[in-house]
């Protein structure tokens, strides 16, 4: 009796010591200050495991502790995994606590929502999603599941910090059998793992403590490669039932060239159309435009990745028929057509994305997610993306210049870059008439001329409601708020769009008879750049640019400029940007003539003060007024 007294009194001891320590785990007031500074989310504790039991068995378990700190942190209570045929997302067990360590709600799987994802045609897979209920803040979430993926293809990142994220402790487990061929490559970070032998399996242990949270910095390169994680490949892999070796990129190129065998046909009928389409150009670069004009004008694009669609493109035939495709589709169906008149071209996947860093050529790795086309030529290869009906031909813009391309050639995969974008590529020119009247109001014609990314953009708001038409005309491009505007294409020109516009008052204001005008109707910059201080991240911006406005403003008699804007030139090493103004006596007009390019649209952190400094003087710049005397008063 007396024994199982003590026992009683021994477990009552541990629960209160459980109790006491799960009560530290959730009081802020223990967690570092550097950890918790400038933190919406803390992470106690992560436990993750990763075991690659064959190329098509792959089990990955997670088990974290965090505390959401305020509402900042609140997408941290978003739980959603992703299911399809060869993932599958097996028990979940969320559980929330107060913070005096007071559990106040458990959910399983049961209690989620599961339903289907996927931006194709046909849904492919889904998602199981819950949201964490939070009356109040901050409130500790411990978050436990599993996964069984059949394919080593792609594997899981560790990424162990994330923005406004304090990390007490993250552990990383990977087992893998060695005859599979297993790789990792650390990603803005050094930490490496410990590496030991257990039975049949090589075991890698990554674990990281006490990392205060990084700050967030617009501008920077794509989430997937700007913060510190871990990548693994394994060389042997599995997708859906096909075997592939990611030992080189040659191998990969190997394997999705089997994939595309014999889809790159079309009937003879179709391959007389395309003959008969281009029997009277010049040259082969001819013959591939008439196709690729052919192609935008009659086909459009759709999201298909059903299963191993996710890699394997409809034939050339069925693309053919229904006037459809994805990426992998309309590109494959390009090179068919191509093939049809006697032009070789080659398939070549691609990570794109607006600002991606290219793929390393050093660690082979499927980290692609498009497909377009390359011409290659004696002097300079063509590039076609073939899911656009608006990209200029052999063009490809921000999406995937500036990359490496895996060419799919008979000889296997080939690593090959991409065009890098230039200032000259993406031109905005503007030419604005300002007729002023008696009464201070305005009419004014500007006349776009563009290309490039400008062109797209151009071309997009054109087919905007008149409302968004109006709100990139105020908010991008800086214009004056109009009464009432009208925006048009050029029917005649491909690349001109002429806006007219009417403004009850051109001045900004007046003092007597001197009257403060802007300096050009439009202006050349007006987004404000992040903050440079302690810069850690390069900045990206869309696109290197030019842009040439000349802005004519028309005086009525008896008003005419009293003093002109001062002349201004800026230079760094990245961009220039100059200013020029004139009275013409004879017109009674002046004229503003201002140029700006930016070179380059990557900018190191460590230059990063230089370049925000100059666009900062540009918005001063831009603030100048014409000062115009009107007589009579």
């Amino acid at each position: 009796m007396k024994k199982a007294v003590i026992i009683i009194v021994s477990l009552l001891c541990l629960c209160r010591l459980c109790a006491l320590s799960q009560s530290v785990l959730y009081n802020l007031a223990n967690v570092p200050e550097q950890i918790k500074n400038k933190a919406s989310v803390i992470m106690h504790s992560e436990n993750i495991e990763l075991e690659i039991e064959s190329t098509d068995k792959v089990t990955l378990t997670d088990h974290k502790m965090f505390t959401v700190v305020n509402e900042d942190g609140r997408d941290w209570l978003e739980f959603g995994e992703y299911s399809n045929q060869f993932m599958s997302l097996e028990e979940v067990e969320i559980k929330m606590y107060d913070a005096n360590g007071k559990q106040l709600g458990k959910y399983k799987k049961r209690d989620m929502s599961t339903v289907a994802a996927g931006e194709g045609l046909i849904p492919d897979g889904y998602v199981t999603h819950f949201k964490i209920p939070a009356l109040t803040y901050p409130i500790t979430i411990d978050v436990q599941y599993e996964k069984r993926i059949k394919s080593t293809l792609t594997l899981p990142d560790y990424r162990f910090i994330e923005p406004e994220e304090g990390v007490i402790e993250s552990n990383c487990t990977v087992k893998v059998r060695p005859d599979i061929g297993f790789r990792y490559k650390a990603r803005n970070t050094s930490i490496e793992p410990v590496i030991t032998d257990e039975g049949k399996y090589k075991i890698y242990r990554w674990s990281v403590k006490n990392l205060p949270p990084l700050e967030r910095e617009a501008g920077s390169v794509a989430a997937n490669t700007r913060y510190p994680h871990i990548t693994f490949v394994t060389d042997r892999f599995s997708f859906l039932g096909t075997q592939g070796d990611l030992s080189s990129w040659r191998n990969l190129g190997t394997w999705v060239a089997e994939l595309y065998k014999g889809l790159d046909v079309l009937p003879a009928n179709r391959q007389q159309f395309f003959a008969d389409l281009v029997k009277d150009a010049t040259d082969d670069k001819e013959k591939t435009a008439r196709i690729y004009h052919y192609l935008q004008r009659n086909f459009r694009y759709v999201s298909i990745q059903l299963g191993i669609g996710g890699f394997q493109p409809f034939s050339a035939e069925f693309t053919d028929q229904k006037k459809y495709g994805d990426c992998k589709a309309l590109s494959n169906y390009m090179k068919a057509a191509l093939k049809s008149v006697g032009i070789k071209s080659y398939l070549a996947i691609i990570n794109a994305e607006y600002n991606q860093e290219p793929v390393d050529p050093n660690f082979p790795a499927n980290e692609f997610n498009h497909v377009i086309l390359c011409v290659p030529g004696q002097k300079d290869s063509i590039w076609l993306e073939c899911t656009s009906s608006t990209t200029e031909f052999g063009e490809l813009g921000t999406f995937t210049e500036n990359r490496n391309a895996l060419l799919i050639t008979e000889e296997g995969g080939i690593l090959v870059p991409t065009p890098k974008s230039h200032s000259d590529e993406n031109v905005l020119a503007t030419v604005s008439i300002v007729t002023i009247s008696n009464d201070l109001s305005g009419l004014i014609e500007t006349i776009f001329t563009t290309k490039g990314e400008y062109r797209t953009l151009i071309n997009g708001v054109l087919g905007d409601s008149r409302d968004d038409q109006k709100q990139t005309i105020v908010h991008y491009f800086g214009f004056k708020q109009p009464d009432d505007f009208t925006l048009a294409k050029d029917e005649s020109v491909e690349n001109k769009a002429t806006l007219k516009m009417a403004i009850t008052k051109v001045p900004e204001f007046n003092a007597g008879n001197k009257l403060f005008i802007p300096s050009r109707m439009s202006k050349m910059w007006s987004r404000n750049l992040p903050k440079a201080e302690n810069r850690k991240t390069d900045f990206y911006f869309s696109f290197p640019f030019e842009k040439k406005d000349t802005t004519i403003f028309k005086f009525p008699a008896g008003m005419k400029p009293d003093v002109l804007p001062k002349e201004t030139e800026l230079k760094c090493n990245y961009a220039f940007y100059k200013t020029k103004y004139w009275y013409s006596a004879k017109e009674n007009s002046v004229y503003a003539v201002t140029f700006l390019t930016l070179r380059q649209h990557k900018i190191p952190a460590s230059d990063y003060a230089s370049i925000k400094k100059f666009f900062d003087d540009i918005a001063l710049d831009d603030a100048q007024k014409m000062v115009v005397q009107k007589s009579g008063e």
